[in-house]
């Protein structure tokens, strides 16, 4: 066996896997996908953003490999949580902004659009809104990151 087909980076944590005779890396930076605005009128009328994960997103992304797709969504579930507690322990506006920076890129990769709306939401918190909103974001974010993932362990379990 050779060089994985495949490598998936969330932050700093690099994860690689073979799928095939195709190479694929995906960047799970928030750097690396296009944003996507959730303001708007036509929001509760779209049901692709009323689900937690856009799967006509994910599957655009994962070029339709479903080895691919369960590889991401379970590395979001995982990671989610790890980046969930570091933002809620960020004793720095530093560190917290880099904390939402990574959810809200990876929940951009599978098409997370309330996760990474939400995750924008709290990178943008400074100074005075920085101490009187945290609280508040942080609900918000495990709300919906737990909304995404029980949406993912359906789909796992259903795969």
């Amino acid at each position: 066996m050779g060089k994985p087909d495949f490598q998936v980076k969330w932050g700093n944590t690099m994860k690689s896997a073979s799928v095939g005779a195709a190479a694929l890396a995906v960047d799970m930076t928030a750097d690396a996908l296009p944003a996507m605005s959730m303001a708007g009128s036509g929001e509760a009328a779209n049901p692709v953003l009323r689900r937690p994960v856009d799967l006509v997103h994910l599957a655009r992304y994962t070029l339709g490999n479903r080895a691919l797709e369960r590889e991401v969504l379970e590395l979001f579930r995982t990671q989610s949580e790890i980046y969930l507690a570091r933002l809620k322990e960020a004793g720095t506006e530093k560190a917290w902004a880099e904390a939402a920076h990574t959810i809200k890129g990876s929940a951009r990769g599978i098409g997370a659009w309330r996760v990474a709306s939400t995750a924008e939401s709290a990178e943008g918190l400074k100074g005075k809104s920085f101490k009187s909103s945290r609280q508040g974001i942080v609900r918000a974010l495990e709300a919906a990151i737990g909304e995404t993932n029980a949406f993912i362990e359906a789909l796992l379990i259903d795969a």
